[in-house]
C-alpha cells in the first residue's frame, strides 16, 4: 500500500466521518447477523444477500440513503474477506467497530482522471459525495490504481493509501547470509556485528505522557476536558509509532539489498506477549513485569520487521527454530546454558570464545539458515551437542 497524508477541509472532514459512520453501521449490521447464528439454524446471509439488503435499508432510511453505496458495498465486501480468513484460520474472527478505533473506508472503480498532481508536494484525491481533498504529495502515485481506502488514525490525521503492489527489492547475488536476533534491549542484531535499536520516546515526551495519563484518570466520563486529553495522548503514542514505522521501512530496506538470504527465528509473538493476569481462581505471578516485557517487545516492532522483509524479499527470508539460538557457541557449537555470563556477554567455557550475547545468537541463526538452504529444507537447526564443555578448557580467560 502506498500510503499519503491527506489535507481535508472542515466541511470535507465532517463528510469523511460520515462515510466512516456509514461504513461502520454497515459493517456492525454484518456482524450481528453472524453473531445471532446457532447449529441447527439456516446459514448466515452471504455477500450478495447483504448488498439486497443494503438497497431494501436505503430505500427505506433517508440518512442511509444520502451516503455512497461504494462505501457501504465495499464494508460488506471486506467484512466478507474477514469471515472467509477467519475460516481459513489466519486471521480472527470479525468483531465490532467502535467510533474512534479503525475508522475507514474503501472506494474501488476509481478512474484514471480520478487522481492528480496539482504541484511537486500536492496532489488531489476525488472521493464519492465529498469531492476533490487535497494530500501531500510525498513520492509518485502507483500507475493503473483501481482502489483506494482513507483512514483515520487515533490521533485525528487523515490518510489515503492506493492499492498496489510495489516490486521486490532485488537480491544482490552475493551469496551472503544474514542473522537476525531480535531483542529488548537490543531490537535487533545482525551477525555482521551491527546492533540496531527502534527509535522511541525520548525523555520530555515519556515525561510529557506520564503527565497527560494521570490528567485523564482525574477527568470525568464522557467530559471534553476527557476528550481533549485523549487526543493528546494519542498524538504522543502516535509519534513514536511513526518513528518505529520509519525504523523498521528503512532497516527492512537495508537488508534486503545487502543481503541475498535474511535469517530469523521463528518466534511465536502473539504467545510471547501474552497476559500474564490469570483468573480469579488463578492469579498469575509477576503481573507488572510481564506487561512491561509485553510492551518492550511490541515498541521494538519485532512482528513488523519480519513483516516487510517479507514483502520485500519474498522467498529470501528463512525463518529457524529459536532452540538453543542464544545457549550455543558460534565458534565451536557447543551448547552450555551458563555461557551467558549476563543479558549483554558470552562466553564460552570450552573455546574460551568470548563477545556480545545478541551477536553470538545471530550467527547460530545466520548459520542454521545456511544449513536450511543447503539441506532443502532440512533440519534447520540441530539439537544440542551432546558434548560436555571440555575439562581442560574451563578455566580459560
Amino acid at each position: 500500500m502506498s500510503r499519503y497524508r491527506l489535507q481535508p477541509s472542515p466541511a470535507q472532514e465532517q463528510a469523511l466521518l460520515e462515510h466512516c459512520r456509514h461504513a461502520r453501521y454497515v459493517w456492525n449490521l454484518a456482524v450481528e447477523q453472524h453473531a445471532c447464528w446457532k447449529p441447527g439454524r439456516k446459514s448466515a446471509p452471504g455477500f450478495a444477500e447483504q448488498c439486497r439488503q443494503l438497497i431494501e435499508a436505503r430505500a427505506a432510511f433517508a440518512w442511509l440513503r444520502t451516503g455512497s453505496i461504494i462505501v457501504q458495498q465495499q464494508a460488506l465486501k471486506d467484512f466478507a474477506q474477514a469471515m472467509a480468513n477467519y475460516f481459513g484460520g489466519t486471521h480472527r474472527r470479525p468483531a465490532w467497530r467502535r467510533r474512534g478505533r479503525g475508522e475507514g473506508f474503501r472506494i474501488v472503480a476509481v478512474k484514471a482522471g480520478d487522481v492528480r498532481r496539482l504541484s511537486r508536494h500536492v496532489g488531489e484525491v476525488k472521493v464519492p459525495k465529498v469531492g476533490w481533498i487535497r494530500f501531500r504529495w510525498s513520492r509518485a502515485v502507483p500507475d493503473e490504481v483501481k482502489s483506494y481506502r482513507v483512514t483515520r488514525d487515533r490521533a485525528g490525521r487523515w490518510h489515503v493509501a492506493f492499492a498496489a503492489i510495489p516490486d521486490p527489492v532485488p537480491a544482490p547475488a552475493t551469496g551472503e547470509v544474514a542473522g537476525v536476533d531480535r531483542g529488548v534491549a537490543v531490537s535487533a542484531a545482525l551477525s555482521t556485528g551491527e546492533m540496531l535499536n527502534a527509535p522511541a520516546l525520548r525523555d520530555t515526551e515519556k515525561a510529557r505522557l506520564r503527565r497527560l495519563l494521570r490528567k485523564l484518570a482525574r477527568a470525568r466520563r464522557g467530559s471534553n476536558r476527557r476528550a481533549e486529553v485523549k487526543a493528546a495522548i494519542a498524538r504522543v503514542k502516535a509519534r513514536e509509532s511513526d518513528r518505529c514505522k520509519d525504523w523498521v521501512e528503512k532497516v527492512s530496506t537495508g537488508l534486503a539489498r545487502r543481503f541475498d538470504v535474511i535469517a530469523v527465528e521463528d518466534l511465536k509473538i502473539r504467545a510471547m506477549t501474552r497476559s500474564a493476569r490469570g483468573t480469579v481462581e488463578a492469579p498469575g505471578r509477576n503481573v507488572r513485569a510481564k506487561a512491561g516485557l509485553n510492551r518492550s517487545i511490541m515498541a521494538a516492532g519485532w512482528g513488523r520487521l519480519v513483516r516487510r522483509l517479507e514483502h520485500k524479499a519474498p522467498g529470501r527470508v528463512v525463518k529457524v527454530s529459536p532452540a538453543y539460538t542464544s545457549q550455543r557457541c558460534s565458534a565451536c557449537g557447543i551448547v552450555d546454558r551458563e555461557a551467558r555470563e549476563s543479558q549483554a556477554r558470552y562466553r564460552c567455557r570450552s573455546c574460551g570464545y568470548a563477545g556480545n550475547a545478541d551477536v553470538n545468537a545471530a550467527r547460530n541463526i545466520a548459520y542454521a539458515a545456511g544449513h536450511a538452504v543447503s539441506a532443502r529444507e532440512g533440519p534447520r537447526v540441530a539439537g544440542p551437542v551432546h558434548r560436555e564443555p571440555q575439562r581442560d578448557l574451563l578455566l580459560v580467560g
